[in-house]
């Protein structure tokens, strides 16, 4: 969810100008708040609409992936070459046109370097999600609960890292499985 948000939101920003000075700062601005703060108040409010637990996991962690997306999109889109560009205008290429058959393969390098940012970035956002949701049987859960006792059980801490960090590792290889299938010819590697 956070990804498609981040790639719909910086394809919107690449667009338009006035868009992008307009609304950048609040989508930083989105970014320097602590993820601690806004959790709680995602699940009470997820929680009043009678939306499961998990969903609001699903909302904070895709709050941690949409930025790196969305700033990676708007910079790819804006590297298209504009030699290009001009030659796709001249011909009379629609937007949508010259968004997916130049601007889009041109963004893909940057889209995947972000991907894989926020791959690892959406664990770290279902753990901390899982803490106010109640939810007993996740990582996080575990993480915390195995912290009150460390100081007798420091094992049990060690695993809950060393499965945060495998999994965080998984994602990050599933992308770039994915990098490897979709940019086969990424334009820095062409002469």
């Amino acid at each position: 969810m956070g990804a498609v948000g981040g790639f719909v939101i910086g394809a919107i920003l690449a667009h338009s100008r006035v868009l992008q000075r307009g609304f950048l700062p609040y989508v930083v601005a989105s970014q320097t708040v602590p993820i601690l703060a806004i959790a709680p108040m995602v699940v009470i409010w997820f929680g009043s609409v009678h939306v499961t637990a998990w969903v609001s996991v699903a909302v904070i962690a895709s709050y941690l992936t949409f930025f790196p997306v969305a700033i990676a999109t708007l910079r790819g889109l804006q590297a298209a070459d504009h030699r290009a560009l001009e030659l796709m205008r001249s011909y009379a290429a629609s937007k949508w046109t010259v968004l997916w058959k130049l601007r889009f393969p041109t963004a893909l390098p940057y889209l995947f370097s972000a991907l894989k940012v926020s791959a690892t970035a959406s664990i770290v956002g279902a753990i901390i999600g899982e803490s106010p949701s109640s939810i007993q049987g996740g990582l996080g859960g575990a993480i915390l609960n195995f912290a009150q006792y460390y100081t007798f059980q420091p094992q049990n801490l060690w695993a809950t890292n060393i499965i945060a960090a495998a999994l965080g590792i998984a994602f990050f290889l599933l992308v770039v499985v994915a990098e490897k299938l979709v940019v086969r010819r990424a334009p820095e590697h062409v002469a």
